[in-house]
């Protein structure tokens, strides 16, 4: 049935009575209310993983300050080792001028092997939680990325299936 129409005009008009049919289906079967539903969950699943990477963060930060404030007391009590040290040094210089400097290169390796060992520790400590951090950054963004670009696939395929219909 051409009713008047070449082929080409029939066929548009075929697919776009079609289209709205396809249309009103999917409304009548709420499926917009379904994608708004799935929309809302994934939001508020991102929110929920930004609130933890936040948290995340935060506890990074009291760490590090932490790991900063251990690292300061360390270097203090080595000062303050140092100190003691020296003084005992001075006493004792007249007795044993030989094995008081044995005993303060002693003194004073053992306190920078603490301060090293200290100092490691909290880099090894921060580094790793950085890295827990920048993964769930990581994670947390790709998955808004993909939300965001989620609405422009759903209206490319939509175009898409109108294109084939046409």
């Amino acid at each position: 049935m051409s009713f008047g129409f070449d082929a080409t005009t029939g066929a548009t008009i075929w697919a776009t009575i079609g289209l709205v049919i396809f249309i009103g289906v999917a409304i009548y079967f709420g499926v917009p209310k379904m994608v708004a539903k799935a929309l809302d969950a994934r939001i508020a699943k991102i929110e929920t993983e930004l609130s933890e990477a936040e948290a995340l963060r935060a506890e990074a930060k009291a760490l590090l300050a932490d790991y900063q404030a251990r690292r300061e007391n360390a270097e203090k009590e080595a000062e303050d080792i140092v100190a003691a040290a020296r003084e005992e040094a001075f006493r004792l210089t007249a007795d044993a001028k030989t094995s008081l400097e044995a005993m303060i290169v002693r003194r004073t390796k053992s306190v920078e092997d603490k301060i090293a060992q200290a100092e490691a520790q909290a880099v090894a400590e921060v580094r790793s939680r950085s890295a827990d951090l920048a993964v769930e950054a990581a994670r947390v963004l790709l998955t808004q990325q993909m939300a965001e670009k989620g609405d422009a696939l759903v209206a490319q395929a939509i175009q898409d299936v109108g294109d084939r219909l046409n």
